[in-house]
């Protein structure tokens, strides 16, 4: 099982998941005041708009009203269902951004191999490849957003995914919240490595105190400076 929240806010029921493409069409109807001329400045078909707010509406009931003829030729309004629904992904977002922006992991070690941008770091960890400008000793940075936590039994092979950097170890401490849990995970380095899922994603992996995990994270989501 893949669990990783890839830093995109998004709110679910019933299957279907409002995200933040959604939340823009849902605000350019509200702009606009007609459907057609909202996808129109979004660059998106009336069509595919459309069936888009039809399935919306299935899981959240009803979001848009629609005006038909009349003096001023129809339109779109919002109604008080998806105002309070835009709301609500908004401190989501805001909830979520405030958790990763504190959220971050830092490894010390030194540059031992390059190609290019890219180096190779010998952590207390093991080597890490980031993005190093200089060489020497360095310290890294890495947000917890762009880590990725899988199962040791469900995790896929280095030439099936783009992240390079690949390291399993046990759950330290999970701190959960209404939507978003920041997992601590032991890799071996000097201090736990910080990972986010959602708490839906944390439920269905499992993730406790104890737990065996493998934490998997792109080489240019890691970033280095000589110190």
């Amino acid at each position: 099982m893949d669990v990783h929240p890839s830093f995109d806010t998004y709110i679910g029921r019933d299957g279907v998941t409002l995200n933040a493409r959604d939340v823009a069409l849902l605000r350019a109807i509200d702009r606009e005041g007609s459907l057609n001329t909202a996808a129109e400045s979004l660059g998106r078909s009336y069509a595919h708009a459309q069936r888009r707010i039809v399935e919306l509406e299935e899981a959240f009931g009803s979001l848009v009203e629609r005006r038909r003829g009349g003096s001023d030729g129809g339109g779109s309004e919002l109604t008080e269902a998806a105002r309070e629904l835009l709301a609500a992904f908004e401190r989501t977002q805001t909830g979520y951004e405030g958790v990763a922006d504190i959220a971050e992991t830092v490894l010390r070690g030194s540059v031992v191999d390059r190609e290019g941008e890219l180096a190779t770091v010998e952590t207390a960890a093991g080597p890490v490849r980031a993005i190093v400008p200089g060489d020497g000793d360095v310290q890294l940075s890495l947000r917890a957003d762009a880590v990725t936590l899988t199962d040791p039994d469900d995790t896929p092979v280095p030439e099936h995914t783009s992240a390079r950097n690949r390291f399993p170890g046990t759950v330290l401490e999970v701190e959960t919240g209404d939507r978003i849990a920041r997992v601590a995970v032991d890799i071996g380095a000097e201090k736990p490595l910080l990972a986010l899922v959602t708490e839906d994603s944390r439920e269905k992996l499992g993730l406790e105190p104890g737990s065996d995990v493998v934490a998997s994270f792109k080489a240019t989501a890691t970033r280095g400076i000589s110190i």
